[in-house]
């Protein structure tokens, strides 16, 4: 790579100055718990942020360093960060830049963007970090092991996550740079051939072969308590190992909590839940922790919701192995009564999606839909909605939970801006886009994912359609040809675009359903009619113009180098708002006067929502679905590729202006539980870069 990296690019990966920090509200749902449910509650928590340093250890090699620092600064200066300006001879505004960076790095839980996988550096320079460094000898000695690492480089590669032979950084794959993405393949296909799943592994290149490093706290569990007798082959004359106690003190911690919360557990299922995940954590199985989850999705309705462990695999180059994320939150119980009603009227909606029943599931396994308000949410980012658990066997036969976060949605800073909406449309979308976005996340997560088939081939020669007289493709009009084979799942047969492609899939199935007038009324809008000018009519208008606007947002976090997209949902919402632009200009156009578009908005006509923009999204839901549904990766990258192509005009006119209007993303404050005087209290803290730094800073179990 070139030594200089021009000050253009740059500035992208500069933090955010400043970020926009928001607190997450929770206390009057807390204090509404019982003292057997805050007890719970509390122990969980701690159980959740215990997994910091997995979190922070699976970003980047220097992000536990960093980490340190930060909480080794606030302790030698006690939180005076005035006094700190003073001892180190900087001004407040280096003072700012390196609080800013650093509410950042803790809301991300590492120094890449949770959401978009690129690096952000200080805005401070390298001489004053170290001046502040030089305070004290234990921030100094931690200084000294990430200062080379913390700052841009020459090596513009390593500023974005993925595999490590195609030069980026992956600690998926520790202390192993040379390692291809066919060796990963190999030794991950091999693994999977076993039957060991890989959500809680991370993989080493060593001289002689692999390491399969596993998060267990025991550091040699029995061949009893392990998911394969064996722990030790050969593949193409090279050793593969499984080495056990990978986090091992992080999860002895968390393990510990799961047990003390066992103790408060309000049901059979939340203590087989709490064995499970003891089991799973001690001794790195996952089958045990497929166990937990069985019976996660059968604890309907708790007070106290949670589920924790080794979940999403968006940051795993290779997309199979899991992030540590935890979470804890409240019911909230009069949201939930709108969910409680689309999931009851499901049935009589998915019909409305363009497919008949052929492509659909016999029936439809009703999941719990809950809002929730979060109190404790450890990890690298925290989504809007959740539908878990990622095991199809669980999904296909037990079912699966859906929430909706409220006090994520509603969280908003002061005075926010928002770019690309058009002045006479302002008013209108400030006002709906909460209830908007909650209609779009309910619709996306309930019936998005949970809609559709798969059509197989379970096993040689049995079908799970009709083999002799197979659904008639409503794309061709001719019977499919092309189904999943034995052994074939959605995920390994559509790599790496499976998980955009079915974000792109929920998004599009929310939006048309969104034009059910019946559906925003479960939501409280309208009564029942299809009336665009009435309330339920500003709604659904939200809720169009809310994804045209995230459209032309998304091209913020597609590289140019690369010419990758860095994020799953964006690249889908890019592909709508194409959708949307092409359904003609009557419906929807990008609009500017001036040459740099820094005037830009996108202009969509209300009235034309029903006829053009609907009849447009179904006919590329209808292609999603058909391909997905019958195994067609050919056909469905061919499509998909092609919609989410960033066209010069996009890349060099409209991704600039984008760029140049980024809106932070939040940084939510989160409060601590302590027990105090046999009682557990909330502890919650101003919403500054200040207040993020003391919330982990007393948190003396990470």
């Amino acid at each position: 790579m070139s030594a200089s990296i021009d000050s253009e690019t740059l500035k992208q990966y500069l933090a955010d100055s400043p970020p926009t920090v928001v607190p997450l509200t929770i206390k009057p749902h807390f204090d509404a718990l019982t003292d057997q449910e805050k007890r719970y509650a509390h122990h969980l928590s701690v159980a959740c942020f215990a997994g910091t340093r997995i979190v922070l250890r699976q970003v980047s090699p220097e992000s536990e360093h960093i980490y340190d620092f930060i909480v080794a600064l606030h302790k030698h200066t006690s939180g005076d960060y005035a006094a700190l300006a003073k001892e180190a001879g900087l001004l407040q505004s280096e003072i700012d830049a390196y609080l800013d960076y650093a509410a950042q790095f803790l809301g991300n839980l590492g120094n890449f963007k949770s959401f978009g996988d690129s690096k952000f550096v200080p805005r401070l320079e390298p001489r004053h970090l170290k001046a502040l460094a030089t305070v004290s000898k234990d921030t100094l000695a931690i200084y000294e092991k990430f200062k080379d690492a913390i700052y841009v480089g020459s090596d513009v590669g390593k500023l974005h996550l993925g595999y490590p032979g195609a030069g980026h950084v992956s600690t998926y794959y520790p202390d192993s740079p040379d390692i291809t993405n066919g060796e990963i393949s190999a030794v991950s296909d091999f693994l999977e051939g076993k039957g060991l799943l890989p959500e809680n592994t991370r993989v080493r290149k060593t001289s002689d072969g692999y390491e399969v490093l596993i998060a267990s706290a025991l550091g040699s569990p029995s061949s009893e308590q392990r998911d394969l007798k064996d722990s030790e082959w050969t593949l193409d004359n090279k050793k593969v190992k499984l080495v056990f106690g990978d986090h091992s003190k992080e999860m002895d911690t968390i393990a510990h909590h799961i047990e003390q919360a066992k103790k408060y557990a309000a049901n059979d299922h939340e203590i087989q839940m709490m064995e499970q995940y003891s089991k799973s954590f001690r001794t790195g199985s996952l089958q045990a922790f497929k166990k937990s989850q069985m019976a996660w999705v059968q604890d309907k309705g708790p007070n106290v919701e949670s589920d924790i462990g080794f979940i999403e695999t968006y940051r795993d180059p290779h997309g199979i192995r899991g992030e540590w994320e935890g979470f804890v939150a409240m019911v909230n119980k009069e949201r939930t009564k709108a969910f409680g009603k689309l999931v009851e009227s499901a049935p009589q909606y998915i019909p409305l999606l363009p497919w008949d029943k052929s492509f659909e599931k016999d029936k439809f396994l009703s999941p719990d839909f809950t809002s929730l308000e979060v109190l404790t949410f450890a990890g690298s980012g925290i989504p809007a909605g959740i539908n878990i658990p990622n095991y199809d066997d669980i999904r296909q036969n037990f079912g699966f939970k859906n929430v909706s976060l409220g006090n994520i949605l509603s969280a908003k800073a002061p005075n926010e801006s928002i770019p690309f909406i058009k002045e006479r449309d302002l008013a209108t979308y400030q006002k709906y886009r909460d209830p908007a976005f909650e209609v779009q996340v309910g619709l996306h997560e309930l019936l998005g994912h949970g809609c559709g088939k798969l059509l197989q081939e379970t096993e040689p020669g049995v079908f799970n359609f009709n083999k002799e007289n197979p659904p008639i493709s409503p794309l061709t009009g001719k019977p499919i040809t092309n189904w999943y084979k034995p052994g074939q799942t959605w995920g390994s047969t559509f790599g790496t675009i499976a998980a955009s492609y079915e974000e792109c899939r929920a998004e599009c199935v929310a939006m048309a359903l969104s034009c059910e007038f019946p559906i925003l009324q479960l939501f409280g809008f309208g009564e029942g009619k299809a009336d665009m000018s009435s309330e339920a009519g500003d709604v659904l208008f939200t809720a169009y113009l809310q994804m045209a606007r995230a459209g032309i947002a998304a091209l913020e976090f597609w590289d140019p180098k690369s010419r990758k997209w860095g994020q799953a949902h964006m690249q889908a919402r890019f592909s709508i708002l194409r959708t949307f632009l092409n359904a003609g200009v009557e419906f929807c156009q990008l609009e500017w006067e001036k040459d740099d578009l820094s005037d830009l908005t996108v202009r969509l006509e209300r009235d034309r929502i029903l006829d053009l923009g609907r009849p447009a999204v179904n006919a590329y839901l209808q292609k999603l679905h058909i391909y997905k549904a019958t195994a067609d990766v050919t056909a469905a990258k061919r499509m998909y590729d092609d919609i989410t192509d960033v066209e010069p005009f996009y890349e060099n006119m409209v991704r600039p202006a984008v760029l140049k209007k980024k809106v932070p993303r939040k940084i939510f404050v989160q409060a601590n539980t302590v027990e105090k005087d046999g009682k557990v209290e909330l502890v919650e803290y101003e919403a500054t870069s200040r207040g993020m730094i003391q919330s982990c800073v007393e948190r003396p179990f990470v």
